[in-house]
């Protein structure tokens, strides 16, 4: 068995990327299909096409949408590590960022002579992107120089818009009606916010755990364990799981987060089961709206009134996220610059047993 993909990178992940009519139809299928591909079941991913990280186990299926204001779908799927499953409940910014370069590159959204919106939809959680590509004279150049933290690869220059991002997954901004609840870890009484903005986060405020924020990955090891009980403790009260039930790895995210410092903030956030080497972007927007959410745990980090500029602090570099509100106070967008790059269109052949 056989299939056809394009991997592309979009920031500082990458991404197989899948058209709707090379993949199995059903879910379940879908599914097996990934987990054969990837070699899922390995947490080395020696005998298949993924990385194994958090960052480079991912996929996407691709295809027009039927919707008059939108040009793409995609399915994201977040591919185990370690275990022959597939996770369905989220988004990734950085493989939107892969796709909207792909659908200008392949022909699927027509390059304007400077640069290219394309609309996007996750159909995980309903969610609506808009992607701005880099495309003087009406094509991708040939020698990108976009930079991103998390890479000193260059790439196509990419604007990433996420629209009126609360609520996607769980259809609230604050799942259990409240911006902050206390919760123990590690024998420390904190305060926990749990929002859905672009993906489901649960922040910690690193002060509550003698923590600055700011620190390298290497000293929060310890942490690991309890962090991934956060997890699992948020995924219930967030409705992502029921008690009793394995917890999800991809979701919520669970960051931990500094004191701001005018418009900094240092932030380390898990994903799969270790810390992320960056941040992911769904995790970058929710970091955002939790600063123009009144009683959240980064309330206030931002300007009250007005586009509001945001540095996050991560292990790799500072991200930039600029957010915007409407009139009545929610947040109408997050923006956050990328880069991205196509690297191979490939033949993947799956083995037998698949």
């Amino acid at each position: 068995m056989q299939v056809r993909g394009t991997l592309v990178r979009g920031g500082t992940s990458k991404c197989w990327l899948f058209t709707e009519r090379d993949v199995p139809g059903t879910r379940t299928d879908l599914e097996a299909m990934l987990v054969a591909a990837y070699n899922a079941a390995d947490r080395r991913q020696i005998d298949g096409v993924g990385g194994a990280t958090s960052t480079t186990s991912k996929a996407a299926v691709v295809g027009p949408s039927r919707a008059p204001d939108v040009d793409i779908d995609y399915l994201f799927a977040q591919v185990g590590i370690g275990e022959g499953r597939v996770e369905w409940g989220s988004n990734c910014g950085n493989c939107a960022t892969a796709i909207a370069l792909y659908a200008v590159a392949k022909g699927l959204v027509p390059a304007d002579p400077r640069e290219t919106r394309v609309r996007l939809r996750n159909v995980n959680t309903g969610s609506r992107l808009d992607a701005v590509v880099s495309t003087p004279g009406g094509r991708i150049s040939d020698h990108p120089n976009a930079l991103v933290p998390g890479t000193d690869a260059a790439g196509v220059g990419v604007r990433l818009i996420f629209l009126a991002p609360g609520g996607g997954s769980t259809g609230a901004l604050l799942p259990t009606g409240r911006p902050a609840e206390p919760i123990t870890i590690a024998g420390r009484r904190a305060r926990l916010s749990l929002l859905d903005a672009g993906a489901p986060v649960a922040l910690l405020r690193a002060g509550d755990l003698g923590l600055t924020g700011d620190e390298d990955p290497a000293e929060l090891a310890p942490w690991l364990p309890e962090l991934i009980a956060v997890r699992a403790q948020a995924a219930i009260r967030m409705g992502l799981a029921r008690p009793g039930e394995p917890a999800p790895q991809a979701v919520p995210k669970v960051g931990i987060v500094g004191e701001p410092r005018g418009d900094r903030i240092g932030v380390r956030m898990v994903s799969m089961q270790e810390f992320h080497p960056a941040i992911g972007l769904t995790s970058a927007v929710a970091l955002a709206t939790a600063t123009r959410t009144p009683g959240s745990v980064l309330a206030g980090a931002a300007a009250p009134e007005g586009p509001a500029r945001l540095r996050l602090a991560t292990p790799s570099g500072e991200v930039a996220v600029r957010s915007s509100l409407t009139a009545d106070g929610a947040v109408a967008e997050v923006e956050l610059e990328r880069a991205a790059r196509l690297i191979a269109d490939a033949v993947i052949y799956l083995p037998a047993a698949a």
